[in-house]
């Protein structure tokens, strides 16, 4: 079968279309036929050194893939072939014509979904949905979503009204995903491209945010805890663009009675893995996510895009079998 091989961390370029074996289900696992396969962030990151792989390579690359079930392993239930799944692998192997993971990491598509829109969705989506209903909202609240116009922050703009919030305000980087976020459905955009946006914010609206959804960290989180509401303000950091994780201390947070969650970890992981379906139910009324089709042989190509920041929607790779 076709498949991506990452010979070793670097650039994009060490990604290689080969032709290996393919796989075979063990025990607790499916084989998936795979449609449609995600280029997410976090595999950015992995592949360019920046986190440690699950497996040294050379190594298939990929975390998820979406498609049909062909084969089971021992210990699974055959009324499980035919099923269109999103699957999570054990941590490789996902950009392959054939992918086998733990049946418990998969979640079947519901018959209105496309296998591309599911997909892409599925990581993300389920990140947002475990946010927002880890924040407890009333219905009165003003949110801040950092980077509300792609990925995680996109759908937090998007379900925020669902889950309680009032006000949504998203920042965004420059005019184009300005646009975006308010398209899908933020009150106010603050282009955090601008020295300080954090500092402004804070000095315009003090004490008037009741959430922080944090994917930027650094010390950008610091500065938005004026902004906070005393008392009750809570900060849920579950990224750090900037490079580094939220710079906030007990010591930052206690004057004025504010917490921060940290979203990562085995407990928070299972917390988002619980959030599948409940995503996926969600796609017919949300915003199209995918904006880029390639085939398998291009994912190379699909790192360049992801890493280029400018895409507003996902990108997926087709096997060439599914063509």
């Amino acid at each position: 079968m076709q498949a991506i091989v990452m010979t070793h961390t670097g650039g994009p370029e060490v990604l290689v279309p080969r032709e290996v074996p393919a796989p075979q289900p063990d025990a607790g696992e499916v084989l998936i036929r795979a449609e449609a396969i995600p280029v997410l962030y976090p595999e950015t990151l992995l592949r360019s050194g920046t986190f440690p792989m699950a497996a040294p390579p050379p190594v298939v690359f990929g975390h998820q893939a979406a498609g049909e079930i062909v084969e089971v392993g021992p210990g699974v239930a055959r009324e499980l072939l035919g099923r269109r799944v999103v699957a999570a692998t054990a941590g490789s192997g996902s950009y392959a014509e054939f992918v086998c993971a733990p049946v418990a990491n998969t979640t079947v598509i519901p018959a209105e979904v496309s296998t591309d829109d599911a997909a892409a969705t599925m990581m993300s989506g389920s990140i947002a949905l475990a946010l927002l209903e880890a924040a407890n909202l009333t219905g009165t609240e003003t949110v801040v979503v950092e980077a509300g116009a792609t990925g995680v922050g996109s759908y937090l703009v998007q379900l925020a009204r669902e889950f309680g919030a009032a006000r949504v305000i998203a920042t965004a980087g420059g005019s184009t995903k300005g646009e975006r976020a308010r398209e899908l459905g933020a009150d106010q955009v603050i282009d955090h491209r601008t020295d300080e946006w954090a500092e402004t914010l804070a000095a315009n609206a003090p004490g008037t945010v009741d959430i922080v959804f944090d994917s930027i960290g650094g010390s950008t989180a610091t500065a938005l805890l004026s902004a906070m509401t005393p008392g009750s303000g809570r900060m849920l950091s579950y990224g750090w663009l900037s490079g580094t994780p939220a710079q906030v201390s007990a010591a930052d947070l206690i004057p004025g009675g504010l917490s921060l969650t940290a979203c990562a970890g085995p407990a928070w992981h299972q917390r988002a893995q619980r959030a599948r379906a409940g995503i996926l139910a969600r796609v017919p009324s949300l915003s199209p996510p995918v904006e880029t089709v390639l085939p398998l042989g291009e994912a190379a190509r699909g790192h360049e895009l992801v890493e280029s920041r400018r895409l507003l929607g996902k990108v997926v790779l087709r096997p060439a079998a599914t063509h």
